[in-house]
């Protein structure tokens, strides 16, 4: 079994910020699996579904996001579902908009719902699925360009970017990790002749 997360913001203001980019592509794989309409419990919108023969529970914590903590070691504890089984989609500003990563454990990057992840599990050792969203313009505080939403343009291409990021998270759970690693993380390395 596992656990995948998505981090965000509840709240019709947040939908489409920059930050919610975890809730986006979690969204979209309850779409793809047909889990249904997640419920509120635990502080989240859980909802069940089977990827690849593979139960797992989508999580997305509903307390905002430097609270996210609570409700992952919530349905974390309740279902016994290790770190090395949990998977967190979330926005990065240290990747290119449109690109993603997959890595092993990590530090937060100053990430408010990874940082609470961290403090609640008392480990770093879960899977991340970094989605990039770019660094802010010069003017822009860091905070304001995560709250703020995807522009149009970003918007235009944010459907390639949650289809991918789903695939990746949808990889993990099938096929593990690392093999995820391999297909996702060369691919962008191939498309842009070598450039990590």
């Amino acid at each position: 079994m596992w656990l995948v997360v998505g981090l965000g913001n509840p709240g019709r203001q947040y939908a489409g910020n920059r930050h919610n980019a975890g809730f986006m592509v979690v969204d979209e794989l309850i779409r793809l699996s047909g889990a249904g309409t997640p419920r509120q419990r635990m502080g989240a919108e859980i909802a069940e579904a089977t990827l690849g023969g593979t139960k797992v529970i989508f999580c997305k914590p509903m307390e905002f996001m430097n609270a996210s903590g609570f409700a992952v070691s919530r349905a974390s504890a309740f279902w016994k579902i290790p770190p090395a089984q949990t998977v967190v989609v979330h926005d990065d500003m240290d990747l290119d908009f449109g690109r993603i990563r997959l890595c092993e454990a990590g530090g937060t990057g100053g990430h408010n719902g990874l940082r609470s992840i961290v403090a609640e599990m008392g480990t770093e050792a879960f899977c991340r699925v970094r989605c990039g969203i770019g660094r802010p313009p010069p003017a822009w505080e860091g905070a304001d360009y995560v709250l703020a939403d995807f522009s149009p343009e970003e918007r235009h291409a944010l459907p390639n970017l949650l289809e991918e990021a789903a695939g990746a998270t949808r990889a993990i759970v099938e096929d593990g990790l690392v093999a995820a690693m391999n297909r996702f993380n060369r691919r962008k390395k191939d498309e842009t002749g070598g450039a990590a």
